[in-house]
């Protein structure tokens, strides 16, 4: 077999290495243009776990790494004048020099041809006359970009400035440091890589990188002026390049990896933000699934398919952690006045990686002065603080998020409502909401959708209402009101989620006569100003029931597409009177709603609003929109928002990950001071517990995970060990508040040995 590897980074030869150890009969070729002593940055880090897998696949280079590597525990966050540190994490790094060095010595050792200083032909020209063509040719892969057609890249251009330096000391930690400058906010992230030296990158809003002047300057200089900026950290000394420049972060993601017989490696596959030190362990990492793929598979394009299923789903989890800490940096100067202990674990858990059970086993102490901070009570983990909003005070920060049944006759909810909410409400969660309930026929998303309209469905409400408050005692029931808008008259979920009704259709109404899916949906009827009367009396008509149903909060539904939201969206209000074009005037219907509702909803009670913070869709709401959004029914009396995203129209593309709508919720909450309610993909006690500690949320609300588990809110308070009052166990259920014993797996342990 024949290999052309183009580039000579340290994916490139280490999977020109693997490849020719396991099979030294191999013709393989590495092409490099740059020279031997020629490379950018400084120091790379690599995990246990790639070092595991570097160990296994070959102990030479393993060995000459461990004897190279700086290793280290702790990560310091210096801020405002304050230095704390968070121990028990555990780096490793080593200069790339002498990485690069290794890897070209154990090539070389092994037989592989390396032609430095060369450029390499061109991907197709390699591909007719070798077997494997590896194309390891960076971020700006030539490669890549010849065969775009087929790998279809899409690449992300971030909003920050970065360069690489370097400090000719070594930090004692993993070292952020903030730097608030009258042109605005940067950091340093710093990290020895030898027992003399550090890599130091700074970061900064290309906005401050302007006004600071820094796009005017040459490597020395920028190296001399952030010196002086970060002069603390560095105690006085200078920084260094290495044909070191300014520049924005690119995320490279591509939707395929292989063609025939060329493939993609490292940064020409993937990028992910180097805040949470991933280029080069991914690249390592691609080199030892390709070369263990080669051994496996039979064919080529059995291993490449392998090769890519194997890495595709780590380095997709990988990009959304990268994703979610480039966007902690990016907004950084929303986290500055937190708490300076809240400030640190924020940082630690930007990416959702590092959480607040995982941080606590690396270092309990400093755990502990986060949650001392807090205001958690010994023993008390942060889901099991109260919360107040007016005059309902909330025993712990769980909220079950409202989720549709699509089961009410009529309009009037049934015995799987007073199921569905009891059981939910006796598993002990803060505050247990309805699903949307319709305030009128047409109002309706589809024919099984709850209703508050008549009294009979007011009767229905009260029974439930009724056994909440009876035997589930403290905990508080909140209903969400709406109406479907365009996105009513469907058929239920299971049946054909968003299709209309097959027969018995009612007529739509929307802010624009726009279709939720084109050429399927039926065409609304855009609002005039009688039909909008008559929503706003419908809203008022059934708060004023919701009030005496006996509900302890309502929640006005403006997110999802639905009627409110979609006069709110730029993409699905295409009004030209007074409701439509700016922002002010988008937001004037909904809220004339809020206000109906709130002049007839109690005063002690209070009121939230959900809405969807991005539409994840081109020309939609923005997140600094939606910031003004919530601020706006603040403004007019809402205690809290809900601050979910999207489902406003078919062709969003969402960015799916774990809590992945949180950081909506944390930059309007930073933004304006004012309780949010985070939900969306929260499925463990641990995620509730970070996001609350690291201040993103004041509440959480779940819904997958309570119809996995009515009793999730008791089960977490087991499983830490919590038998506080914030998650009481009803007494007819109190034998079983301790997990069923099960059988012992565990063998007797060996304790003699016999001596022959």
């Amino acid at each position: 077999m024949r290999v052309a590897v183009i580039g000579g980074g340290p994916g490139g030869l280490y999977a020109a290495a693997l490849l020719k150890s396991l099979g030294p009969e191999r013709d393989i070729v590495v092409w490099e243009r740059n020279a031997t002593d020629e490379t950018f940055g400084f120091g790379v880090v690599l995990s246990d776990e790639t070092l595991g897998g570097i160990e296994h696949a070959d102990p030479v280079v393993y060995g000459a790494l461990q004897r190279e590597f700086v290793r280290w525990d702790d990560i310091d966050i210096a801020h405002r004048g304050q230095l704390l540190t968070s121990g028990g994490h555990g780096f490793a790094a080593i200069g790339r020099r002498r990485l690069l060095q290794i890897l070209r010595e154990r090539c070389t050792e092994l037989g592989v041809a390396l032609r430095f200083d060369e450029e390499a032909p061109p991907a197709a020209e390699l591909a007719a006359s070798h077997d494997l063509v590896i194309a390891a040719d960076g971020v700006h892969s030539p490669t890549r970009q010849a065969h775009a057609e087929v790998f279809q890249p899409q690449i992300t251009t971030h909003r920050c400035r970065y360069i690489w330096l370097a400090a000719d000391f070594a930090f004692d930690a993993f070292r952020f440091e903030i730097a608030e400058t009258e042109h605005g906010v940067m950091q340093l992230h710093g990290y020895p890589y030898s027992a003399d030296s550090s890599t130091v990158i700074i970061e900064m809003r290309e906005e401050v990188w302007r006004a600071a002047g820094l796009d005017l300057c040459e490597e020395n200089e920028s190296a001399t002026r952030c010196a002086k900026i970060f002069s603390e950290a560095l105690r006085g000394r200078p920084l260094r390049g290495n044909k070191s420049s300014w520049t924005a972060f690119r995320t490279v993601v591509n939707a395929r990896w292989s063609y025939r017989n060329t493939v993609l490696l490292g940064d020409a596959a993937h990028t992910a933000h180097f805040s949470i030190g991933s280029g080069t362990k991914l690249a390592v990492e691609d080199a030892l699934a390709l070369a263990a793929c080669m051994e496996e598979e039979p064919s080529l394009s059995g291993a490449l398919e392998a090769y890519e299923s194997e890495r595709r789903p780590v380095v997709e989890s990988t990009q959304r952690a990268a994703a979610a800490s480039l966007r902690w940096f990016e907004e950084l100067g929303d986290h500055l006045d937190q708490p300076p202990r809240q400030f640190a674990f924020n940082l630690l858990t930007r990416s959702r990686r590092v959480t607040h059970d995982n941080l606590r086993v690396r270092d309990a102490r400093f755990v502990a002065g986060v949650e001392r901070e807090f205001g958690c009570p010994d023993g008390t983990p942060p889901m099991f603080t109260p919360f107040t909003l007016r005059n309902v005070t909330l025993r712990n920060r769980v909220v079950v998020s409202p989720m549709d049944l699509y089961s009410a006759q009529d309009g009037v909810p049934g015995d799987l409502h007073l199921v569905h909410l009891g059981a939910r409400a006796l598993g002990g969660a803060g505050l247990v909401m309805t699903e949307m309930v319709c305030v009128s026929p047409e109002g309706r998303i589809t024919p099984g959708c709850a209703g508050l309209y008549t009294p009979q469905q007011a009767e229905a409400w009260t029974r439930i209402t009724s056994f909440v408050h009876e035997q589930a005692p403290g905990t508080a029931l909140g209903i969400q009101l709406g109406h479907s808008g365009r996105k009513g008259s469907t058929r239920r979920m299971w049946e054909g989620m968003d299709q209309p009704l097959e027969a018995g259709n009612w007529p739509l109404v929307a802010a624009s006569a726009l279709p939720y899916l084109p050429d399927v949906g039926q065409i609304p009827q855009a609002l005039d100003g009688a039909g909008m009367t008559a929503v706003r009396e419908q809203f008022s008509a059934a708060a004023w029931r919701a009030a005496r149903c006996g509900f302890d909060l309502l929640e006005l539904h403006c997110a999802h597409g639905y009627l409110l939201s979609g006069f709110l969206s730029p993409l699905t209000n295409r009004r030209t009177d007074g409701y439509g074009g700016s922002l002010e005037n988008r937001l004037r219907f909904p809220l004339e709603v809020f206000d109906a509702v709130r002049g007839v909803w109690p005063e002690d009670r209070p009121m939230t609003v959900r809405i969807s913070a991005t539409d994840w869709a081109q020309g939609g709401t923005t997140g600094a929109e939606a910031v003004e959004i919530a601020r706006a029914f603040v403004a007019h009396g809402a205690d809290a928002i809900d601050v979910s995203t999207g489902q406003v129209v078919s062709e969003e593309r969402p960015e799916f990950g774990r809590s992945y709508q949180t950081p909506y919720a944390d930059r309007i909450r930073s933004a304006l001071g004012v309780p949010v309610i985070a939900v969306g993909a929260i499925s463990s006690w641990d995620d509730v517990n970070s996001l609350l500690l690291a201040g993103r949320a004041d509440l959480c609300a779940l819904a997958r995970p309570h119809l996995y588990d009515p009793h999730w809110t008791l089960h977490a308070a087991a499983e830490q060990d919590y038998t506080g009052m914030a998650a009481p166990w009803p007494a007819p259920y109190r034998a079983g508040s301790r997990k069923p014993p099960t059988g012992r797996t565990d063998a007797p342990k060996p304790r003699l040995t016999l001596k022959r």
